[in-house]
């Protein structure tokens, strides 16, 4: 009993160290992958828009207040035309916040719509990668989420995953 009990302590220890690790570096993986690449231009040609957009709002509202301000100092200028500019500034204010607020959440769902399809053909193929070569974990070295880890210890397999994603 205890020479059963002393080989089982013995082959603990070694059944730790059979398990296999890998790990990988999102940073060298996704500028890559040419969907990646196209979704980046894409949302860096939706955000132009939108920023010139927002340019053009804010042109209009200045040359608005400017008008204003000069209607203002004229002392001739009837008070409900002052009050009616007034208003309109208001309004044109709340619009700009509006538009700005709408398409900082555009921005983002497109973000994430562009990047959910990305993402899951990354999982697959680490999971590819991972039920392949029997590893215990596949880490993301670049999420920093990972205190430490012993890269000798442990396959790197960022060519693999380049490979599988089709990256050259």
């Amino acid at each position: 009993m205890k020479k059963i009990l002393f080989v089982i302590m013995m082959l603990a220890p070694m059944s730790i160290f059979a398990q296999k690790f890998a790990h990988f570096n999102m940073s060298n993986v996704l500028p890559e992958m040419a969907e990646y690449k196209a979704a980046l231009t894409e949302m860096q040609q939706l955000t132009t828009q939108y920023q010139e957009e927002m340019k053009r709002l804010q042109t209009e509202y200045q040359t608005k207040a400017e008008e204003f301000q000069k209607l203002s100092a004229d002392a001739n200028t009837a008070q409900a035309i002052l009050q009616s500019k007034g208003q309109d500034l208001q309004k044109m204010e709340e619009s700009i916040q509006t538009f700005y607020q709408a398409s900082q959440e555009d921005l983002q769902k497109k973000q994430t719509e562009k990047m959910e399809p990305i993402q899951a053909k990354i999982v697959a193929a680490i999971k590819k990668i991972g039920e392949a070569g029997g590893y215990v974990y596949v880490v993301d070295l670049s999420t920093g989420a990972i205190p430490f880890i012993n890269e000798s210890l442990s396959t790197d397999v960022t060519a693999q995953l380049k490979a599988e994603l089709g990256i050259k």
